[in-house]
């Protein structure tokens, strides 16, 4: 169960290192304006915004990689949660989608952490 939870970590913060390029880097590229369905004026009117959303991305992916890489089970559990409240947060104010996309992997990455122990 280890090895799942482990595996399901480091997909997470591949996930938000992803989310971290498309933010800050990709915004207002055809990409960045597909992904998040905004035309280029709405984007290049939020582009710090989004730069700054991308960032926090930054400190959840490198979060979670310290706890992998430290096998710091307290660190994997608190980044891994506050993936999951902000998945669970982005789904209900932001788009649904989210719910899949970031609180479930982050919720069975968590579930296994716990079935490891």
């Amino acid at each position: 169960m280890q090895m799942l939870a482990t595996a399901l970590l480091i997909l997470i913060a591949i996930e938000h290192v992803w989310i971290l390029v498309l933010e800050m880097f990709l915004w207002t590229k055809p990409i960045g304006l597909k992904t998040f369905r905004q035309s280029r004026e709405a984007a290049e009117a939020s582009r710090v915004l989004a730069a700054n959303q991308g960032l926090y991305n930054g400190f959840l992916a490198a979060g979670l990689f310290w706890g992998v890489a430290a096998g710091e089970r307290p660190v994997q559990f608190f980044f891994v949660a506050c993936v999951l409240v902000a998945g669970i947060y982005g789904g209900l104010t932001a788009k649904r989608s989210i719910l899949y996309i970031q609180a479930l992997p982050a919720l069975l990455a968590l579930l296994a952490l716990l079935a490891a122990r």
